[in-house]
């Protein structure tokens, strides 16, 4: 038997939690973020199929969704619950015999197991979290954790019927002709970067001499990208437990902040907030950041390794203040967050 990966992708997994609770929703565009106000300052956190047709995508000002899906149903986020209906997803998922789970969020994890017929294992699991969820989920097959993660986007509702192989045999295939921003761990910002250099497709960054890119864009990144393009990555899949790399709190004002002592009054109050419960998860922080988002919609965060790890609230505070001070721009502002990070683990 051969060791196979899988990747297991809740489909709209907030939504679908939301039209559980409310049957009578099935079919409509339900749109999940912030409190379930259009009318208030947030973002979409997850948007149904039937939503993501009018052009709804996560993180769109909750404003946008409104504009673009007037008929949409609008529903304040409920975390506590998504938790609880995820961890039941991954109890199902663990509970299939031989199979290795790393959880991923509260939406997809990889699945490790031996096997000569990966589509059964994956088409048994699809059927498993359904009868014990009632929740739908794609699964992509893979050689690897990369190819079994892209695999999924072929596996979706619109796209495919539930589950996809990608490997090394038809990598060439299927990636070749893609932009590299389809690969996973190449956003926006990278890909224009590759583009300056002429790299515009999977194919080309396959192709790239990764002693060159390493010169141009470091020595760990750039070649980093060359094994994208080639479709390397993990292969084996670890069991151990999630466990959240950082914590984190922001506030979105429905009225702009204009006098710096107000932001600076709301950063230290969001520190503390996160302080106190890293506190009581007993995980010292090791970094904090702070972001903003100014009027009318530009993000910027910035982040500093503190002098020692911490759970204390002042100290804490006092370092996300000093990291508040890198921002040189005292424009209005509409959003603010401050996050603690957390040494490996």
């Amino acid at each position: 038997m051969a060791y196979w990966v899988l990747h297991v992708d809740l489909d709209q997994f907030l939504a679908a939690v939301e039209v559980l609770r409310h049957p009578e929703l099935a079919g409509r565009p339900v749109v999940v973020g912030g409190k379930g106000d259009p009318t208030q300052r947030a973002v979409v956190a997850t948007a149904s199929y039937e939503a993501r047709r009018f052009g709804v995508r996560s993180g769109m000002p909750l404003r946008t969704a409104a504009k673009r899906c007037p008929d949409a149903v609008f529903l304040p986020a409920d975390n506590a619950h998504y938790e609880e209906v995820s961890e039941e997803v991954m109890a199902t998922l663990r509970a299939r015999p031989g199979v290795v789970v790393e959880v991923m969020g509260w939406d997809e994890a990889f699945v490790g197991a031996e096997t000569d017929d990966p589509e059964a294992v994956a088409r048994t699991i699809r059927a498993d979290v359904l009868e014990r969820t009632r929740l739908h989920c794609s699964i992509g097959v893979g050689d690897n954790m990369l190819r079994a993660k892209l695999a999924t986007e072929f596996a979706k509702p619109g796209t495919g019927d539930g589950v996809y192989r990608l490997t090394a045999a038809n990598w060439a295939e299927v990636m070749f002709d893609r932009p590299t921003q389809a690969l996973w761990g190449i956003g926006t910002k990278t890909a224009r970067k590759l583009a300056d250099r002429g790299i515009a497709t999977v194919r080309e960054l396959a192709a790239a001499d990764p002693a060159a890119l390493a010169a141009e864009l470091g020595p760990a990144l750039g070649p980093w990208y060359v094994q994208l393009g080639r479709g390397i990555g993990r292969a084996v899949v670890e069991g151990t437990p999630w466990v959240p790399r950082s914590r984190s709190h922001e506030t979105t004002f429905q009225e702009n902040l204009t006098d710096w002592a107000d932001v600076r009054t709301e950063v230290a109050a969001l520190a503390r907030r996160v302080a106190a419960e890293i506190s009581r998860a007993d995980r010292p922080a090791v970094r904090v950041a702070v972001k903003i988002r100014y009027a009318p919609f530009s993000t910027y965060t910035r982040s500093a390794t503190l002098d020692a790890p911490t759970t204390d609230a002042d100290r804490f505070a006092a370092a996300a203040l000093d990291v508040l001070e890198l921002f040189g721009s005292r424009r209005p502002v509409r959003l603010l967050g401050v996050r603690a990070e957390f040494p490996p683990v």
